[in-house]
């Protein structure tokens, strides 16, 4: 067997190891947007009911914003997920960095026309025309979800506006949703797109967690992966936990995973604050925000 083979199994053994101390079944703070780790918190919850009832009211644009790592994706995995397919289409567009031709050939793959890499921009409108009516007469709508939505260059914004155009006498042949950062806020803020920001009947922001979300976080992602005792963290951790990461999940899961780490190397089951501390000094992303925590 080979170094890195031997390394792997190492690894692997690690893993076990953990998984078996903690009795957990997987790795409770992982970044991949495991919906069945979504946390019922009420903004989220919010969020997530004002999309299915924008969705169902047949609105144009609905807008979704947040800072980097406060679960934006997460909420469009679990959106995805709730939709029946026996009554929605989804075209999904993760990577938004698209001309306005680029962005509609995306459409069209997702919704599966044919032949769209060597159509040309008319020619290309036409064909998404007349797979939108074709849909719309199977009774179905047709949703474009967008995420990292502020990525979008300016032109392909417009054309975005463009699309919604379409509608038969009913309703919308193409619902829009935009998940982005704030920044999505203040391109949209321009004056060259007030028609685009006056077509957003619904908008939400996703907030940061507070001290008691925090707990509520940190609790269900362990309860989820297995775990069924007494709370891993102590009330100080959790305190530092939400002061140093100022509320960011994205960031509470990597000091979370890394202290469980810690703790587990002592073979202690409790994570303490001198643990979290640990954690902190080696995660450049919070270093220079909480420089101050270890002076």
């Amino acid at each position: 067997m080979n170094h890195n083979a031997n390394a792997s199994y190492n690894m692997n053994q690690v893993i076990d190891e953990f998984q078996h101390f903690y009795g957990v079944r997987e790795m409770p703070f992982s970044l991949v947007p495991n919906t069945e780790y979504f946390v019922n918190l009420k903004p989220h919850s919010d969020c997530f009911n004002m999309l299915m009832f924008a969705i169902m009211a047949g609105e144009g644009f609905i807008k979704v914003t947040g800072e980097v790592g406060t679960g934006k994706t997460l909420l469009c995995r679990r959106l995805l997920n709730s939709l029946a397919p026996e009554d929605y289409v989804t075209a999904y567009i993760p990577m938004p960095q698209l001309s306005p031709v680029e962005l509609k050939r995306a459409l069209a793959k997702e919704l599966a026309c044919e032949h769209v890499d060597e159509t040309e921009d008319q020619k290309l409108v036409d064909k998404l025309i007349h797979k939108l009516m074709d849909i719309a007469q199977s009774g179905k709508r047709v949703l474009l979800i967008i995420d990292e939505a502020q990525a979008l260059p300016e032109s392909s914004l417009e054309e975005i506006r463009l699309l919604t155009n379409l509608e038969t006498e009913q309703r919308k042949l193409l619902q829009i949703i935009l998940f982005g950062q704030p920044e999505l806020n203040v391109i949209l803020g321009q004056y060259k797109f007030r028609q685009l920001r006056q077509r957003i009947a619904y908008s939400c922001e996703l907030p940061k967690l507070d001290r008691k979300s925090i707990l509520q976080y940190v609790n269900h992602r362990m309860s989820v992966a297995g775990y069924n005792g007494e709370p891993v963290f102590d009330r100080n951790a959790l305190s530092l936990l939400h002061k140093a990461t100022r509320g960011t999940p994205r960031l509470v899961n990597i000091i979370c995973a890394k202290a469980l780490l810690i703790a587990f190397s002592m073979g202690q089951r409790q994570v303490k604050k001198t643990m979290i501390k640990t954690a902190l000094r080696d995660t450049e992303a919070v270093q220079y925000r909480s420089g101050w925590l270890f002076g």
